[in-house]
């Protein structure tokens, strides 16, 4: 059980890498601003599940250390907050491409 539960974590994690790299790569490669800010803020979004996938990983797959509940509980804010602010990001840029 718990080595499907890693597997699936893993492949999860895999799949939000793989977002975060396209959406970075194109956001840095696209010369329009609105589209720049649209992947910017994708690629938020996927690192943000990839930090809480990292935490999810961190907290409940090995054993409670004391350091690694702090590095996880770091992982779930920065994750939570990530995510956040993507999706603020995208729904600005969104208006403004709707609009235009």
């Amino acid at each position: 059980m718990t080595g499907t539960i890693f597997i699936v974590l893993y492949f999860l994690l895999a799949i939000s890498l793989g977002f975060s790299v396209f959406n970075s790569w194109k956001s840095h490669r696209s010369k329009d601003s609105m589209q720049r800010g649209l992947y910017g803020a994708r690629m938020n979004i996927s690192l943000g599940a990839m930090l809480i996938l990292l935490a999810v990983i961190q907290l409940f797959m090995f054993s409670g250390s004391s350091t690694r509940v702090v590095i996880g509980a770091l992982f779930l804010l920065l994750g939570c907050f990530n995510i956040y602010a993507g999706l603020r990001n995208y729904s600005h840029f969104n208006k403004m491409n709707n609009n235009a």
